[in-house]
């Protein structure tokens, strides 16, 4: 087909190799403008634009989509359909019909659980069993399209955000070239989505990134494992801020904060019910360390304690 592709994040670079691997057009990419980066905040392509760039594609990066003049590139380009995955600028009903096939949406949840911007991060902050991918033709709406495909995941026990996106993004990649060959059968079997079951995934926010031990273990599991790698669970030890990247759920009392236990096995710090064992953390300035790394440069007693 000939197409339009619009993404960002490496979650739409991967789409965007898979529809150049299965022989499609790709006529033009829009990708987000080119933002600071890194310690030196030096402007930085999208992984988008990399991969398009390596494949000789025309990118166009504007910083919205919603004059004529704006529009103007995509309007001249009579595109079969655009594929839209995690763009990051809303496409208003003028772009969403120039494609003779509308546009599609890659979207990472089971839909209409977790529209919005953080779908996959939310699924594990809920405690969810499972998420996956939803191909949608999109509308005006906030991921409230009709869904023509529907691909499930299971969330293991041991899934951060990080490790859950790139299941999804390999997943997605392959959805949308497996609807892509079906397209117009899709179409004609496409599913309004239910009334019920609709949740948002707002955008995470740094403050739900502080630990508070009088939650459960398990809560603080989903949290902890939700928020890798960013923003990352925070707390401090002694006035200095710590990052907690893994840990697991384990017997033990006491008061909320408190240190239990602390060897190479992991740092077992009480909560409101039951106990973490954590295996990874990170003092600020520091490098990532497993338990008896940081126990190494960082001896800790029973009876310390983290947070307030």
């Amino acid at each position: 087909m000939k197409l339009i592709f619009a993404g960002t994040p490496d979650f739409a670079a991967a789409a965007l190799e898979a529809l150049i691997a299965a022989g499609h057009e790709i006529v033009l990419v829009l990708t987000q403008p080119d933002r600071p980066a890194g310690r030196g905040m030096k402007l930085t392509p999208s992984p988008v634009k990399v991969v398009a760039e390596k494949h000789g594609l025309p990118v166009y990066q504007p910083e919205k989509l919603r004059t004529p003049e704006q529009q103007a590139p995509v309007a001249a380009i009579n595109a079969d359909a655009m594929i839209v995955a995690a763009y990051g600028i809303i496409l208003p009903q003028a772009v969403l019909d120039m494609p003779t096939l509308g546009c599609l949406n890659i979207h990472a949840s089971l839909l209409p659980r977790w529209r919005g911007a953080a779908p996959i991060q939310r699924a594990i902050l809920a405690g969810d069993a499972q998420t996956g991918i939803t191909i949608m033709q999109m509308d005006a709406g906030l991921d409230t399209g009709d869904m023509l495909s529907v691909h499930v995941t299971p969330i293991a026990a041991v899934d951060t955000a990080h490790t859950l996106h790139d299941k999804l993004m390999a997943q997605g990649a392959e959805a949308i070239v497996a609807a892509l060959a079906d397209l117009p059968a899709l179409q004609s079997k496409r599913t309004q989505q239910p009334e019920a079951g609709v949740t948002y995934a707002e955008k995470l926010k740094k403050e739900e990134s502080q630990i508070d031990w009088a939650k459960s273990a398990s809560a603080l599991d989903l949290m902890i494992r939700a928020f890798n790698p960013f923003p990352s669970a925070q707390t401090t030890l002694d006035g200095t801020p710590v990052k907690i990247w893994r840990a697991t759920p384990t017997t033990g009392t006491g008061q909320p904060g408190e240190v239990l236990r602390a060897d190479r096995d992991g740092i077992v710090i009480a909560c409101g019910e039951n106990a973490l064992a954590v295996t990874e953390l990170q003092k600020a300035g520091g490098k990532r360390l497993d338990a008896t790394a940081f126990l190494a440069g960082t001896p800790i007693a029973a009876g310390s304690r983290f947070g307030n």
